[in-house]
């Protein structure tokens, strides 16, 4: 049967309404014992309000309520599998104002659900852009130091071994891209586990200001720990990985460091953890920027990153490795002063 428009909804309505009043009028001359004054005053009005309550009744319950309530509950199954709805409304229930409420909130969630997934999008193909260009630029080099060779550069002594070489540092770059990446979907899937262990991460940090006091001597950037903080700061995480944190933050520093500046690396007790702040005298980054330093292969200058040799993938790193940990990481930064990187790390017991 097809569903009755609102006009025809009124039009049984008042047509049952005026049949009542034409039967009322009708029974007492049917029964003339009923045809008194007393009738007129008392129950005619007792019948015309039980008769109409019924019929208006059955018409909101069976045209306007079912609906409405199919309708909310088709809205309401398709967030959630859970039966409920037939139990929790009643005719006592603002209905309508539920199936508008329902409706908004539906919509809105809509809304953000659309907007996460065209964001998604945007990011899954700018990754794979970002990947494809990171992958085809050392291929490219590759090639064509090869094909250089075979057309007969092999034979000659004054480029064979320079384009070999260059050839070779060009399937590292590609080895360390990959790595970097393997690295991340593990990190994002949690098949990496840590092995917590306690140290020190003032002793951590010195070790890797060793390994990197060369590069940073070409800079003549100096590697320090801040003033105050050169003690013992015992922390409870996965030492390798950490290493690999500071590893990442400090060879940025000095990337993107000014010659002749510094990078000062500070510890601090907070409570059940310890804050690691990395600062350095460098460019800087600015604000358009600061929300997408920790994204895969962002950088902030691609130039200086490619001539150290950069996957554009340690910060990202860095990130999912103190995440990792169920702890946090921030950046603030200042064009043309420098940045500072902070995490923290529980307290070893």
């Amino acid at each position: 049967m097809k569903n009755p428009s609102p006009r025809q909804i009124v039009l049984r309505a008042t047509l049952l309404v005026v049949l009542l009043v034409v039967v009322l009028e009708v029974i007492p001359s049917l029964l003339p014992v009923l045809n008194d004054f007393r009738y007129h005053l008392l129950l005619v009005p007792i019948l015309m309000f039980g008769l109409t309550y019924l019929i208006f009744y059955r018409v909101v319950e069976n045209f306007i309520y079912r609906k409405i309530k199919l309708i909310y509950k088709n809205i309401h199954n398709l967030k959630t599998t859970k039966n409920v709805v037939e139990s929790r409304l009643d005719l006592s229930t603002d209905i309508i104002g539920a199936v508008n409420k329902e409706v908004l909130n539906w919509a809105e969630a809509s809304r953000k659900e659309i907007s996460q997934l065209r964001s998604m999008e945007n990011y899954r193909k700018e990754y794979l852009g970002n990947v494809s260009h990171e992958l085809k630029t050392p291929i490219t080099s590759i090639q064509g130091y090869l094909e250089t060779l075979i057309d007969g550069g092999i034979n000659d002594p004054r480029i064979n071994m320079d384009y070999l070489s260059k050839a070779i540092r060009n399937v590292e770059r590609m080895v360390s891209i990959i790595n970097d990446l393997e690295s991340i979907s593990h990190l994002e899937s949690g098949q990496l586990k840590l092995q917590m262990q306690p140290f020190d991460m003032n002793a951590l940090t010195k070790e890797v200001f060793s390994d990197l006091e060369i590069q940073a001597a070409q800079r003549n950037i100096r590697l320090k720990i801040k003033e105050g903080c050169d003690r013992v700061f015992m922390v409870e995480a996965d030492k390798k990985m950490i290493r690999e944190v500071l590893v990442n933050l400090i060879t940025n520093s000095i990337k993107y460091g000014k010659d002749n500046g510094q990078t000062n690396v500070g510890f601090y007790n907070m409570g059940d953890n310890i804050l690691v702040e990395a600062s350095d005298t460098g460019i800087g980054i600015g604000k358009e920027d600061l929300s997408r330093v920790f994204e895969r292969f962002f950088r902030v200058e691609k130039s200086r990153s490619r001539d150290f040799g950069g996957t554009g993938l340690g910060l990202s790193i860095v990130k999912h490795v103190i995440e990792a940990h169920n702890q946090t990481i921030t950046v603030r930064s200042t064009p043309n002063e420098g940045s500072t990187f902070a995490f923290t790390l529980r307290k070893a017991d």
